[in-house]
Formats: C-alpha cells, structure tokens, sequence
C-alpha cells in the first residue's frame, strides 16, 4: 500500500504565482528580488494555514536557485532546488522556536551563522513560531538580528505579532498576511479535484471553504475528510452529514413560516432539527448568520459581501425581495438577545421556541406600530324609533369621548327573546341588506355604528381642541394645585416637605420649587406624577420643573417652649404650681430650700 500524502502538503505551493489569496505579498518579495533591494530580516505574520511558512520556503529557494525564471520564479531543476526540495539544502535553516525557544536554541543559530554558505549566494534561516522565545532569547538574538553578514536572511514566522518585543519588530520587514476568501478557496478546491478526478458540487466545497475560517490549511484538511467518506463524488448532503452542518433549506423554510404566521410548522421544523442532532444555539445562530444574508442581498451594492454559490445566492434573493426589512432588523434584534441569554435558560428549548414565536408576529406588531388602532369609549347615539325617517344630520357629528378600534362590517348578535327568535332571523339578500339597512336597524332598535375613519376624524378634531384650550398657569392657580397634590400625599415627612416648599413660576413654561434640604428634593423628585398632575390641572403639557435648595423654607416652630428652670426655688415653684400639698408637706416637716 502506498503512503498517503495530505493535500495540505501535496498541494503544497513551490512559486509565488501558486500561493492561494496572498498576491500582495508575493508581487512585493518578486519585486524586491527584481530591484535587487531585499531585507536582511522578514516578519510573517498573520491567521493560521495562511501561507507564510510557504512563502518563506519559496523565498528561501528563490534566493539560492542558479537558473531563475523571467518573473523571479525558482526553476526547481538546478542542484540548489532539488536539495531543497528533497530537504536536504545546507543553505536553508528552519528552526521551530515553540519547542526551541532557549537562549542555549538562539547561542547554537548564532555560531550557524557565521559560517558561509558553501553553495549558493545566502543562508536563510527561518524561525517559525518566533513569538513563543523567551525573552532572554529575544535579547540574545537582538545584535545578530540588526547587524548579520551580507550573506545571512531571516525569515521570521507568527501568528501572534503582539507577542513580539518591539525591538525585534523594529529590525524586521513585516508583511501581514490575510484571510483567504471563500471564493479563492473554492478555486483551488475545484483545481485539485481537477487533478485527482473527483467529482463535486459547487455548493459542497462552498461548506468546506465556510467551515475552514479563511484557513486553507483547513479547508484541505476537511476537504481529505470528506473525500475519505465520499470518495470520488462529493455531494452538498455528504459534506452537511459530515461536518454536522445545518442545511440552508431549514433556514429558508423557518422565514417563509415566519412571514405567513405559520407557527406550527415552525416548532415542527425546529423539533426536526433537533431531533437530528443538532443543537439549539447553532440553529439560532444559524438563522441570525441567514437574516444577515437576506439583508446583505437588499442591495445589489452589498451582494458581493453575500460567499455563497451563484444558486443558493438566487434563492437568498428571491427571499430578499419578499421579506421587510423591518422584519430582518427585528429579527437579528431577538435572535442575538436569544443567543447572549441561551447559556443563562434553563429551559433552552422553550428559550428558543419563546424567540421563535417572537420572529413570528413581527409583522404583526410592525403594523400595530405603524396604524395605531384607536380604542372607543362610548358612543352617544339617539335611538331611533321603527316607522321614524333618516336622521339628515351627518354621523361624524355624533359625540366620541376616546377613539375606537376597527369596528367589523357584520352587525352584532340581537339578543331577542325566545318567542321571537325565529322571526328575527330573517334571511336578507346583499341587495335588500342595503335598502333595508336603517329599517332594520329602527326595528330591533340597533344604533348606527360608525365607521372608522369617522371615528378617526373625530378623534383628531377633539385633540385640536384640547391642544387649543388656554392655559390656566398663574400664580394663585399654582398653588392651589400645589395644594390639591399635597392633600393626595399620605406620607406625613412627605407632606410636611411639600407644604413648606415655595413654587414660584420662572417663565411661561418653566416653575421653581424651593425646599429647605437636599432630602427634601429627592423627596419632591420621586414623585413621579407631580409633573402629570401640575400639567394637566393649568393645562398646559410643556411646563418643566425645576426644583432647588433654599434653607430659609425649614419649618417653624411657634409653640410656646417652658422657660428654663435654672434656681432651686424656680424649680420648687414651679413643682407647687403643679401639686400645692408640696409646699404643705415641707411646712409639716420644717423643709427649708437649698440656696444653690
């Protein structure tokens, strides 16, 4: 049986025209090489399985190769090429500096670089991991770092740039590698089944580049995964099977039920998927990751943000042009309350399904807002008796104290009694409904009902005539309001604060109240309908308060207080005044009172 080699080393990029996604800085090292203005020390950085060990072994043949190619390419024929691809080049030194990370590591790299290459024009040396060095080794690398022979290049390798001593980032060139985009990914995926005959859908490799995370190392790391299960032909159901990935159609289904107020088929779908395994977060998460999609497809400016196939990508769209925005903002608002909460529930399935039915009745709700139904208090009607004719005056004249809401078309039940059902129920055609209408009505003594937009009408009419009526802000007004509020307060502190405090009117729309102490206005402030009651009894729905400390508004004590007694024969006094048999007591006994 021949070995297995994984396609993350198969594959792996031998020129800078092969790096997957990292053109930038791929033409910035060719040209360098070109203008013969090349660094002495390189910093790579960036996510993982992005290329930078790849394109610090391609500099590294690059430099040392005898035939280059016309764009600076490495020929992969000369002696210096094949030892290094065979891993057998002196010029080429790769250190991992996770596990050799030692000022004794870093001592044994130096003594290396003193000695000149025997073939070829450079050693190259690359440490990869570099931020995992301690810092004992940082140091000791420094003075080699910044001052290397003309024939020494340093490559250095990280995923965590901030890990790094500014020092040693001062030295280097850096170059930040990105992310690799879906698409990219997808391309090559394609190229290699190209190359190893395997048949797949375009929407399979879509998941696998998904799931990598912007990693290509990843992306083909999965991608063996899938192939070891499905073999030459990879389907979109093998790769969700495989990678316990959610399939766009439950998200499609779930928001076509939500828009139609289906819930039963949402907690059917939504049991479904549970009952396949997969969690609740990943579906809620799911769902928010496919409302950002319908949102993102809005816009045809914004589509290209949407890394899905060119199909899935037409059915995201015909779904965006169904869907309210109001409805997606709604949404990703309650599915990124149930995510942040769902780790708190208890109950996480109901946790869920409470946000499901929530996403539900957006629509409902959004209309609510926008058409605000009016509430009918009572309606003054004069009842009309059966033989009298129309009244000629028009209903909207008719009194509403508070508005109503929508008032169905079909009349109310007529409660009659037993003996006379059977004649009440009279079948009417529409026709004769509409003759018979007020005759009907005159009979059974049933009041015309009117209709909403009369009842609108008139509860415009009398919002401009309360916003017309006059204010009733002055001074004497203001206290007897003051003083109605107070007689509401049972708290007798309470009281006993407001009826010292002074109100005064500052302005037309703005009043002063003093109190004697900052207790006393806190109290004043945590009485939250003070300002409801001030302006609705002076009418007058822009008046501010404003409440301030004055400690001349204490209360005075004008009770007499007993004098102070300070003598004993003041305080024999005043004991006989109290009980006169006192002073016979004393006389008795031949008492006398101290002096002192």
């Amino acid at each position: 049986m021949s070995k297995f080699v994984v396609s993350a080393r198969k594959y792996r990029p031998t020129r800078f025209e092969d790096v997957v996604g990292q053109q930038h800085v791929s033409q910035t090292l060719k040209n360098a090489l070109q203008n013969d203005h090349l660094a002495h020390a390189f910093l790579f950085c960036g996510p993982r399985g992005v290329g930078k060990t790849t394109c610090a072994r391609i500099l590294a043949k690059v430099l040392n190769c005898t035939n280059r190619t016309k764009d600076f390419e490495p020929c992969n024929e000369c002696a210096s090429c094949k030892a290094f691809n065979e891993n057998a080049s002196f010029n080429i030194t790769e250190l991992d500096a996770a596990s050799n990370n030692s000022v004794e590591h870093i001592r044994t790299l130096v003594e290396q670089v003193r000695f000149q290459p025997q073939q070829g024009e450079y050693k190259v040396f690359i440490i990869d991991e570099v931020h995992m060095l301690s810092q004992a080794a940082f140091n000791a690398f420094l003075k080699t770092l910044e001052e290397p022979p003309s024939y020494a290049i340093f490559i250095l390798a990280t995923t965590e740039k901030h890990k790094i001593i500014p020092t040693i980032l001062s030295r280097c060139q850096i170059f930040d590698f990105k992310r690799i985009q879906v698409q990219n990914m997808v391309e090559h995926l394609q190229s290699i089944c190209k190359e190893e005959g395997i048949e797949a859908e375009k929407d399979a490799l879509h998941i696998v580049a998904q799931k990598a995370d912007g990693a290509l190392r990843d992306a083909l790391s999965i991608f063996d995964r899938i192939v070891s299960f499905s073999g030459k032909k990879i389907t979109y159901d093998d790769v969700i099977t495989n990678l316990n990935v959610l399939d766009y159609d439950y998200f499609f289904k779930v928001t076509d039920a939500m828009l139609v107020e289906d819930l039963p088929q949402l907690f059917l779908i939504f049991n479904e998927i549970q009952r396949n395994g997969f969690e609740a977060d990943l579906f809620i998460n799911g769902l928010a990751e496919h409302f950002r999609n319908i949102l993102v497809c809005k816009d045809s400016k914004t589509l290209q943000l949407l890394e899905v196939s060119d199909k899935l990508k037409e059915k995201y769209q015909t779904q965006a042009n169904i869907t309210p925005t109001s409805f997606l903002l709604s949404a990703l608002n309650i599915a990124n309350d149930c995510d942040i909460n769902y780790k708190m529930a208890r109950n996480k399935r109901l946790h869920v399904e409470m946000a499901l039915v929530k996403m539900a009745y957006i629509n409902r709700a959004t209309s609510l807002v926008q058409n605000p139904v009016v509430e009918k208090k009572t309606v003054k009607t004069p009842v009309v008796k059966a033989k009298q004719t129309p009244p000629s005056t028009p209903i909207a004249t008719q009194k509403v104290e508070e508005p109503a809401p929508p008032i169905s078309t079909s009349p109310p039940p007529i409660q009659t009694p037993p003996e006379k059902e059977k004649k009440a129920s009279i079948p009417v055609t529409p026709s004769e409904k509409g003759k018979l209408g007020l005759s009907l009505s005159s009979k059974f003594n049933m009041p015309k009902i009117p209709s909403k937009d009369e009842l609108q009408s008139q509860v415009i009419q009398e919002n401009v005539e309360e916003s017309t009526k006059e204010s009733r802000l002055n001074q004497e007004n203001l206290e007897g309001t003051w003083k109605a509020y107070c007689e509401k307060i049972t708290s007798p502190s309470v009281k006993s604060v407001f009826r010292n405090a002074e109100v005064t009117i500052i302005s037309e729309d703005q009043i002063q109240i003093a109190v004697a102490s900052t207790m006393g206005k806190g109290m004043v402030q945590q009485e939250y309908g003070l300002m409801e009651f001030i302006r609705k009894d002076l009418n007058h729905d822009k008046l501010v308060l404003e409440v301030i400390i004055d400690p001349t508004k204490l209360p005075v004590d004008n009770t007499p207080k007993p004098k102070k007694l300070s003598t004993p024969k003041e305080k024999y006094d005043r004991v006989i005044e109290m009980n006169p048999l006192i002073d016979e007591l004393r006389k008795r006994f031949d008492l006398k009172i101290d002096k002192d």
